[in-house]
């Protein structure tokens, strides 16, 4: 797993502190729990000389991400970061259920006050990574696997757009939507045009991706079909204009809405639900094409997909050649647990917790690189 989608960019090695933007004021707490603040004073004057072994574990079966993430800002915020001893598995390593992925061990006043910022980072993080993994996995049939364009620049605060997209592209997204989303791994956004572009145009699907063509020249020209609520119709009045140089047409039809398409065949109506982006609607949209000579179109959809929406278009092989998913992929499902399970290296921990020795973990070095 992280073999295949980290040698993809040379990310074998760590990311390093240069990669983050941390917030100066974590160094003062600004972002930690009042009550580890309180924990780090009370140590610094009763307890100087205690070692911890703090671990880091979460409750599924997942797809790690955020560990280089906790490792750089342990060496940027942690005191005496050179001291500490870390132990931590890859950005893109599967892990089980109580598995440990993270260690630290060192005097706790030196880095347990970063214990709720890391289990965030690592549950953000890993969240993201699995539900992408999860809508992939969805959109791979017989060994093709269809692309998937992360698009959730809409669906949270921008700050998170740059650690959100790498953990899409841990995840195995294709591609994402802004630059900031591909910022950590080194590429650029992509995309082509929103329905304001149409709207400019008053509606006319020729004349926006005409201009967008000569504005545009060198990308792969695709169309966004369903301003007008007819996406049959308008598909085949762009793939009549541009023949060979139109690459695709995008669906993205409200999920509130039903495709004129089938008011004018009312005839197959009564046996499936019409709205939004619906299979009937892709099979009559690739018929239509394949039946004008236009089979080198392509079909991107977009708009409320899910994993399951993904697997139920791959069961009945719906002909779609790629898949932008959006909100879907930032739901935050999985929280990581930070806690001290060795003291002084004995076993101290409270009840129903200890050291859960991972053979996985690899040993980091300071500097972090």
């Amino acid at each position: 797993m992280k073999e295949f989608y980290k040698k993809q960019q040379g990310l074998i090695k760590r990311l390093t502190n240069e990669t983050f933007k941390f917030d100066e004021r974590i160094k003062e707490g600004w972002f930690s729990a009042v009550y580890f603040l309180k924990t780090k004073k009370i140590v610094e004057e009763h307890l100087a000389d205690n070692v911890v072994t703090m671990q880091f574990f979460q409750k599924s079966d997942a797809v790690l991400c955020g560990s280089d993430e906790a490792i750089a800002l342990l060496h940027t915020f942690a005191e005496n970061p050179e001291n500490l001893e870390i132990h931590a598995l890859q950005d893109g390593d599967k892990i089980k259920p109580y598995e440990a992925v993270l260690t630290v061990k060192g005097p706790y006043q030196d880095f347990g006050f970063l214990e709720g910022i890391i289990d965030g980072i690592l549950g953000r993080r890993t969240s993201v990574a699995t539900n992408v993994y999860d809508v992939v996995k969805a959109g791979r049939t017989n060994g093709d696997q269809k692309p998937i364009i992360f698009m959730g620049d809409r669906d949270d605060h921008y700050t998170q757009q740059s650690g959100d997209g790498y953990a899409a592209y841990i995840g195995g997204s294709t591609a994402q939507a802004t630059h900031a989303m591909n910022e950590w791994w080194g590429k650029k956004g992509i995309g082509t045009m929103p329905h304001a572009l149409v709207q400019m145009f008053k509606g006319d699907i020729v004349a926006a991706t005409r201009a967008y063509q000569e504005t545009f020249p060198e990308d792969e020209l695709i169309a966004l079909v369903d301003y007008n609520n007819d996406v049959v119709a308008d598909s085949l009045k762009v793939a009549r204009y541009f023949g060979e140089e139109l690459k695709g047409v995008r669906v993205d039809t409200s999920g509130q809405m039903v495709d004129k398409y089938f008011f004018r065949n009312q005839h197959i109506m009564g046996s499936f639900d019409p709205r939004g982006v619906n299979p009937q609607l892709i099979f009559a949209l690739r018929h239509a094409l394949d039946e004008e000579g236009f089979q080198h179109v392509k079909i991107v959809v977009s708009g409320g997909f899910t994993q399951e929406k993904i697997e139920k278009f791959e069961s009945l092989h719906v002909p779609v050649d790629m898949y932008g998913v959006g909100s879907n992929l930032l739901r935050v499902n999985i929280g990581f647990t930070g806690d001290n399970v060795e003291l002084n290296g004995e076993g101290e921990a409270k009840q129903g917790r200890k050291l859960n020795p991972n053979p996985r973990l690899e040993k980091v070095e300071y500097p972090n690189g």
